[in-house]
């Protein structure tokens, strides 16, 4: 199983106003492990960046400057993506972003949603969590993973953080893999610019396992649900069906 962990720095909040994306990151899970493969790229909007951006990203009409547009990215970007399901935190705000590129360019590439399952984690964590703080700061400092690098938003370094976080919110990884044999990476920042990233020396995410005594009341409990339900309990079906 292969995701896509997304996440897009834009000029500004609304694509209706003719904002553009600046920077993609992606880094890559398969079967719930960070296999140390990304894709990163800033971008050249072709327009101004707004002051109220900035002060979210840091990232200055300056340091764009001579950044490739989004039409000589797209075709990279989407062989990194292929097939892969996405996981994005407020997907609606990236895709919209993403798909007003799409429609942008000639021809216009189908919107990045089709064919592919598309992960909210804003959504997953409102439903754990409902009435409380769910952004990316929170949910990092309620699951324990490091985000002291983030005094600014950065496309790499938060699609990073979210993978950390999506897997600790879904129950667990994990080891990471930073092989240089699965490194046909694109990471292309500017000249003198630094991209945080997390430490590839972080210790791994926690998983925690059942017991003996935790899957005994398990197989209890669902014995109990097959004979009051006539034999047809569906966890049982399924464990029959997979074996």
């Amino acid at each position: 199983m292969r995701q896509i962990v997304l996440d897009t720095e834009t000029t500004g909040l609304e694509t209706s106003q003719g904002h553009r994306i600046i920077e993609i990151g992606c880094v890559e899970l398969f079967n719930r492990r960070l296999t140390g493969r990304h894709y990163h790229q800033y971008i050249n909007p072709e327009r101004e960046v707004d002051a109220g951006a900035f002060q979210v990203h840091g990232i200055s009409n300056e340091m764009l400057a001579d950044k490739p547009k989004f039409a000589q990215i797209a075709d990279e970007f989407m062989a990194f993506v292929g097939d892969a399901d996405l996981i994005i935190h407020n997907a609606a705000f990236d895709i919209g972003f993403i798909n007003a590129e799409f429609g942008r360019l000639t021809p216009r590439l189908t919107a990045i949603e089709t064919n592919r399952t598309v992960i909210d984690s804003l959504l997953l964590a409102r439903a754990k969590h409902p009435g409380q703080k769910n952004n990316l700061d929170a949910l990092c400092k309620r699951y324990g993973v490091d985000n002291s690098q983030r005094d600014l938003h950065g496309a790499l370094l938060d699609a990073e953080i979210l993978a950390d976080v999506y897997l600790l919110m879904t129950g667990g990884q994990t080891a990471l893999s930073l092989g240089g044999n699965q490194s046909s990476n694109k990471d292309s920042g500017g000249s003198g610019n630094e991209i945080k990233r997390l430490a590839a020396s972080r210790k791994p995410l926690p998983v925690v396992r059942v017991s003996d005594e935790e899957l005994g009341l398990h197989n209890e409990k669902l014995a109990s649900i097959n004979k009051s339900s006539a034999g047809n309990c569906i966890w049982l079906k399924d464990v029959v069906a997979d074996v």
